[in-house]
């Protein structure tokens, strides 16, 4: 009775309270009203300005801005030009379409000289009892070669004039394989100098390729002034900096791979205008050294193994490789060269940063190195003398 009389008492002595009491239905749904526009609003402002702080975060995500990030639509990207959208579905459909087979697959040797091959005799003891299984193309700028091998007489295909660190470079490689696409049966393409040399025989070399599906193209990243340091914002909007790459010219190819770069016109005409000696700003940029690497990157990342398959010593540190002498050529040095298991590539930045990868063929890890340059013409003696040994050191 006291609670009771309490409560009366309480209600008697508040008649506002009353009277507030008709208004009592409204009180739940327009507080829930309240908060769900609230709700609204943080949310809505969270979309458009993003919690930049590591406390806004966590109040917003246990889970912090990376979760908020994954939770919010992708950013826009922008928009291909019509130039970007045809080239990309030319490529997309070459690269979509099955690989011929050939009844006769053959490898193509792309020799990529100023004038005499001092190493043709090496090569021609390579390239014995293989007939049929290859086809040479030689690409002399300068001077045209007395041959002394059966597998190199008018093998010469039209030359041009080519200077170090010039587009002409690359327009001698485009030529080269324009030249060996002519032949349906040329599946693997490989770019060599007048300083190169085999490291193995020519079963090995050929097994390697052709029962692989990628190009070996070297590409990597280097943040310093011989890598995107040589990059110039009008290769924009097509070439982005964060896309450039750095690599050894030196190739192999797979055919569909050589087929887009020749229908390639323009990314090659973005590194023709503006990848060159004597930029604005004092810089040199190389296009032999750039335009592959950054045009697979983009286009075909997958499908290049990030590495050479011919081998050259930087370790003098100097603007060329090191050359080897006939003094420098012993058992020794070439089974140590085959034996490289890993690709190596530093950076030109002050930190000097060593990016070390194995060498996956097919997902295993196999020796990195068919060839290896750069040898001068006075180890030929000793190369010959040599050959039948370190062919032979064969990888299990």
């Amino acid at each position: 009775m006291k609670s009771t009389q309490g409560w009366r008492m309480g209600t008697k002595e508040s008649p506002m309270l009353l009277m507030a009491r008709p208004r009592s239905h409204l009180k739940k749904p327009t507080w829930i009203i309240v908060l769900v526009s609230l709700v609204s609003f943080f949310l809505i402002c969270s979309y458009i300005y993003p919690p930049q702080n590591f406390v806004a975060c966590y109040i917003f995500s246990y889970n912090g801005c990376e979760a908020l990030q994954n939770w919010l639509p992708p950013a826009l990207t922008r928009g291909l030009t019509d130039d970007e959208f045809a080239s990309r579905v030319v490529i997309k459909d070459l690269l979509s379409r099955p690989s011929v087979i050939s009844l006769n697959p053959k490898i193509a040797f792309l020799f990529l000289t100023p004038g005499a091959l001092p190493f043709e005799k090496l090569w021609d003891k390579f390239f014995q009892g293989n007939e049929g299984r290859f086809s040479v193309y030689v690409h002399a700028s300068k001077d045209k070669p007395v041959h002394f091998s059966r597998y190199f007489i008018n093998r010469e295909i039209r030359s041009d004039t080519v200077e170090w660190g010039k587009i002409s470079m690359v327009d001698a490689e485009r030529r080269l394989l324009a030249n060996a696409l002519k032949d349906s049966d040329n599946q693997q393409f490989v770019l060599l100098s007048d300083s190169c040399i085999p490291l193995r025989s020519f079963d090995f070399v050929y097994d390697y390729l052709m029962q692989t599906n990628v190009s070996f193209v070297d590409c990597f990243e280097d943040p310093g002034p011989h890598g995107t340091g040589r990059y110039i914002k009008y290769m924009l909007p097509e070439v982005e900096k964060k896309d450039f790459r750095k690599g050894a010219q030196w190739f192999t190819m797979r055919r569909q791979h050589a087929i887009i770069i020749m229908a390639d016109s323009l990314y090659f005409r973005k590194f023709r205008e503006h990848c060159k000696p004597g930029m604005e700003g004092g810089r040199n940029c190389y296009s032999d050294e750039h335009y592959l690497p950054t045009f697979f990157h983009m286009l075909d990342p997958g499908g290049i193994a990030n590495w050479s398959v011919t081998h050259v010593d930087w370790s003098e540190m100097k603007w060329h490789p090191k050359s080897y002498k006939s003094q420098d050529v012993t058992m020794e040095l070439l089974r140590n060269i085959t034996s490289i298991a890993e690709s190596l590539h530093v950076t030109s930045d002050t930190k000097r940063q060593a990016k070390i990868t194995p060498c996956l063929w097919n997902g295993v890890e196999r020796p990195c190195f068919l060839f290896a340059r750069k040898f001068l013409p006075e180890t030929l003696n000793k190369l010959l003398r040599l050959f039948p040994n370190y062919t032979s050191i064969e990888a299990e």
